[in-house]
């Protein structure tokens, strides 16, 4: 079960934006800038499914 470079690394670059976009919706929704907290969430929304698709690739490949 060997892992390659290339997945890990960008598995951590897609966490590392999720971690980003919801540090984002945090701070936006503390400011009451409520479009900001959409676009962050959504963004956020969209990342969790990329990052559990390359998670399932990574673990899959023997």
């Amino acid at each position: 079960m060997k892992r390659s470079y290339r997945g890990v690394i960008l598995l951590c670059f897609v966490l590392l934006l999720n971690i980003i976009c919801t540090q984002q919706v945090v701070n936006a929704f503390f400011y009451e800038k409520y479009e900001r907290v959409l676009w962050f969430a959504a963004a956020n929304i969209i990342l969790f499914p990329i990052a559990l698709w390359i998670y399932r690739r990574e673990r899959d490949v023997e």
